[in-house]
Formats: C-alpha cells, sequence, structure tokens
C-alpha cells in the first residue's frame, strides 16, 4: 500500500517537478531570444540580481578602453591631486596601433580633466599620461589595476596598460558586471562617463571641445546612470552601461561587436523587448477585477 501511494505521489507530483526547471528556464530566456549580435553579452537586473540575457558571458576576449574604468579606479585610489597639472609627453603617445590623439605632445591640463577625457571621450594620451604621473610609473600602475582587479574578484581579467590599447588587456562579460557594479559606487567615474561633451584650454588662446564616445549618452530617450565604451581591431566594440529601463535598474555588456552600430543596436533591442514586457504587465495588472488588484 505504501508503495502504492508512493508511486501515485509520484505520478502525480513527478510531473509537475520534471517541469519545474523547463518552465523557469522557459521564463528566464525572455531576452535570451532576442537576436542579440554581439560576440559576448550579460543583461543583469541590478536590485533584482536577475540575469536576463546571457551569452558567452565567461569568454575571454579583449576588451579595448573598457580598461580606462579601472584607470580610473586606481586615480581615486590613490588620492593624488586632481588639480595638479600633468603635461602630455612622447611616451604617452601610441606606438603600438597609432590611434590619432587631440592632445599635441605638450599639452597641459589637470590630473582631473585627464580623467574625465579618458573616462568621457576615451582619450588614449590621457589614459597614458595618468598611468605615468602615478607613483613608481606605469609599471606599478597596471600591477595595480590587476590587484583591484582581483580584490573585485574578476578572476579572469588581466591589465596590459591603462588605455586598453594592448589586446593583452582582456576580462569577460561577467567580470565587467562586478567592475560596473563597484564604479556605480564612484559618484566622479558616474559623473564623468555620462557628461555629454567638455571643453578644455589646451593653449592661452585655444579650447578644444571633446564629446562623448557613446552616442546614446547624448539622446534624451535613454536615462544613462554610467558608461564606457570601447574598441580595437582585436576587441571589436564594446559597450559597459547601466541604465533605468522599464523601471528597472539594467547593467548591459556587450563585448565583440562587429560593426559601429551593433553593440547600441544590442541596447536598443534589449530596451525594446522590456518596454514591452512591461506595458503587457500594466495592461494585465489594469484589467483585473475590482479587489483582485493590489
Amino acid at each position: 500500500m505504501t508503495r502504492f501511494v508512493f508511486a501515485l505521489l509520484l505520478a502525480v507530483y513527478g510531473v509537475a517537478w520534471a517541469a519545474e526547471p523547463s518552465a523557469v528556464s522557459a521564463a528566464q530566456p525572455m531576452l535570451d531570444r532576442l537576436a542579440l549580435k554581439s560576440g559576448a553579452v550579460l543583461v543583469v537586473d541590478q536590485d533584482s540580481g536577475e540575469t536576463l540575457a546571457m551569452k558567452n558571458a565567461d569568454a575571454v576576449l579583449p576588451i579595448a578602453s573598457l580598461t580606462k574604468v579601472m584607470t580610473a579606479f586606481v586615480i581615486l585610489d590613490s588620492a593624488q591631486p586632481l588639480d595638479e597639472m600633468l603635461e602630455i609627453t612622447s611616451e604617452d603617445t601610441d606606438r603600438e596601433k597609432r590611434t590619432p590623439s587631440r592632445l599635441k605632445v605638450g599639452t597641459r591640463l589637470s590630473r582631473d580633466d585627464l580623467l574625465l577625457l579618458s573616462l568621457m571621450a576615451s582619450e588614449n594620451r590621457a589614459a597614458m599620461a595618468l598611468s605615468r604621473n602615478y607613483p613608481g610609473g606605469r609599471e606599478a600602475f597596471v600591477a595595480r589595476m590587476n590587484a583591484k582587479a582581483q580584490a573585485l574578484g574578476m578572476a579572469s581579467t588581466h591589465f596590459a596598460d591603462a588605455a586598453g590599447l594592448s589586446s593583452r588587456s582582456v576580462s569577460t562579460a561577467r567580470d565587467l558586471h562586478r567592475l560596473l557594479t563597484a564604479a556605480d559606487a564612484q559618484p566622479l567615474i558616474r559623473d564623468y562617463t555620462t557628461r555629454s561633451d567638455h571643453t578644455v584650454r589646451v593653449a592661452r588662446n585655444r579650447k578644444l571641445t571633446f564629446i562623448n564616445s557613446n552616442r546614446l549618452v547624448r539622446r534624451a530617450n535613454w536615462d544613462i546612470e554610467l558608461q564606457k565604451t570601447g574598441y580595437t581591431n582585436e576587441a571589436g566594440r564594446c559597450l559597459v552601461m547601466q541604465a533605468r529601463v522599464a523601471n528597472r535598474r539594467l547593467a548591459m555588456i556587450f563585448l565583440n561587436s562587429v560593426g559601429k552600430l551593433t553593440r547600441y543596436g544590442d541596447a536598443s533591442r534589449v530596451r525594446t523587448r522590456l518596454e514591452l514586457e512591461d506595458r503587457r504587465r500594466q495592461s494585465a495588472h489594469s484589467n483585473l477585477p475590482r479587489g483582485l488588484s493590489e
């Protein structure tokens, strides 16, 4: 009799137990079913911790100028005076990829301006000048970057320079989510990465205006709290971003995107789907009989 009861319970509830994982997995890939085209993707609700989309999140890839977020951490941790004037020298030029810069050798700017241009406009010479003027020089700066990465639990991450020019600067989408979450607690990083433009005086009668490297920052329909872009041939187009979408605080990481617009297209696809789901929930809630709605 006991075996019969157990068999009966297994027959009735076992179906439910077996169906539960598939039901959960059917609910989880709401965003996974989107045609997200970046090589690696991670989208997380920062408040609930829910993973909304994931693709190759543990693939170790070059991250280009996303590196500069960690550069900012090292500068802020060092407590060096932000108003100190630093000079761009030939040592700050990119001799590996020969990327151009609007900051000519001999330009003098404050550490604060160099940090802002590194984060907002992804200025390579600015980032290299910051690392060169660190106590102990660039070697000590990069060592501190890697120590900070380990402290944040970024086990698959390695930094080789302050600008992200080296293809040896690598990470994963999952590790970059840890970095993005830590950066969210830094008001200066949040501020500098989301400014639309900034003007600096590079000579007595000459000013230069730099714009944000992320085109979405300049769009009124995006509420971006923190972001950084990156690009090299090895890394492809990259984007890490925290934004408010459909009443959610989202972390979005897109790596190894092909084409100038792919990473932004992926971010827009995520936003469009979540806003659609939010409207559906609101509609279903408003159609509940009176007394059943909260």
